[in-house]
């Protein structure tokens, strides 16, 4: 046998090329030594012209006629796969795009191969991770805009979920997931909430929406670690006497370098408020409004500081908080009794809470804090929401404050 080596050179290559012609001429008996040469010749040079000469891999068009010629097929016989004909005509003369739910379709109906189909690498990781995009709520997520470049119908959001929402996804940093790791996702973040079913698919993108709009704004002060201590959060309570209280907070807020975000909750998700650090460690308050109340507002936006406060030590990622539902959780519910004492020192009401019109003024008149706030903690404590209704709901609502002063849009 004569002496083989690794084709690096073009010399090399023609050499290879002419010595498998002479072997190939003088037909080897199999098992010989010139067959066993023309053999591993055979892979040497398949070897080299595959790294010289890589063949480009072919469109997903080419690749879905090259299989309709094997296959005998006509255009109707891709409706299975694509979804109606005119879809697929509009597919075949490079109109549309491949869904994702397309290319699922072709490749396990006629046995294309993703990579093919695809040929790009997020939506094949995508693709890979067998995403169920449907289970989004993709009618909520097309009304309230989240898809700036979306304009279609929900059947074309549908059709192309894992495009647009991949991308969303990707635009604040965070990977779509499988359905077992959306719901891992909730359970991996610190989430205080009732028996209810919580929709986790809703869930992640209504917290993708608040990264989203925080990155949207833009502050002069960096946060620094430390600055929510209780005697802050005290002089921030007492900002609730103006009428003006919930702009003035997010305005005090936004001066320590803490991002405030107003988001409306989804079905199904029962958040009142939430707060994370971004990959800046940069604290985001969001609140849902959930609970359209003076009260609610400034007890929740105490809590959310309770946490950077008393639990934030760089490592967190999400405190999810449903404030209806009680606490399990010991840092719900020290956050709990934070917010309480910040609004409601208990050196205050050493003989219990006002049970009077009267008493609830005067208590929030020395506390310089809305007297909203001390009928709320009445409320609650009594589990009766309708006692101090006529007096203390008439004030102006969250949100028409804060849209009049453009910290809230419709």
């Amino acid at each position: 046998m004569k002496h083989l080596k690794v084709i690096k050179t073009t010399d090399d290559h023609s050499a290879a090329l002419s010595r498998l012609d002479e072997l190939m001429d003088s037909d080897p008996v199999e098992g010989s030594q010139a067959a066993d040469e023309l053999e591993l010749l055979a892979m040497l040079i398949e070897q080299y012209e595959a790294a010289a000469f890589p063949m480009d891999m072919p469109s997903p068009i080419d690749a879905i006629l090259f299989r309709m010629d094997q296959q005998d097929l006509k255009k109707k016989d891709l409706v299975p796969f694509i979804g109606s004909l005119p879809k697929v005509s509009e597919v075949l003369n490079g109109k549309r795009s491949l869904s994702l739910t397309m290319i699922r379709r072709l490749h396990e109906g006629l046995g294309i191969p993703a990579e093919v189909l695809i040929q790009d690498a997020e939506r094949h990781k995508h693709y890979a991770n067998e995403v169920d995009f449907s289970a989004y709520p993709l009618a909520e997520i097309r009304k309230r805009g989240y898809i700036s470049n979306f304009t279609g119908t929900l059947s074309e959001l549908r059709e192309y979920a894992g495009d647009h929402l991949g991308a969303f996804f990707a635009s604040v940093g965070m990977n779509t997931q499988s359905s077992n790791q959306a719901i891992m996702l909730r359970t991996a973040a610190h989430q205080r909430s009732n028996d209810k079913e919580c929709d986790a698919y809703a869930l992640l993108v209504w917290q993708a929406r608040v990264l989203q709009l925080a990155v949207q704004q833009k502050l002069e002060q960096n946060y620094t670690p430390g600055t929510v201590t209780q005697e802050w959060m005290l002089e921030l309570a007492r900002q609730s006497w103006s009428q003006q209280g919930p702009a003035i907070a997010v305005e005090y807020l936004n001066k320590a370098g803490i991002k405030v975000v107003f988001e409306k909750h989804f079905n199904k998700t029962y958040l009142d408020g939430a707060v994370c650090l971004n990959d800046a460690k940069q604290p985001i308050i969001a609140l849902t409004l959930r609970h359209d109340r003076l009260d609610n507002f400034w007890f929740t936006l105490m809590h959310e500081l309770a946490h950077i406060a008393l639990h934030f030590d760089g490592n967190e990622s999400w405190f999810l908080d449903d404030l209806d539902a009680p606490s399990s959780d010991p840092k719900e519910d020290e956050a709990d009794a934070l917010a309480q004492e910040v609004l409601i020192p208990a050196k205050e009401i050493p003989n219990g809470l006002p049970t009077t019109d009267i008493e609830v003024k005067a208590l929030a008149s020395r506390l310089k804090v809305t007297p909203c706030i001390v009928a709320g903690r009445i409320r609650r404590v009594e589990n009766d929401y309708k006692i101090f209704g006529r007096q203390f709901r008439s004030e102006k609502a969250v949100g028409k404050i804060l849209m009049a002063t453009g910290y809230l849009s419709n």
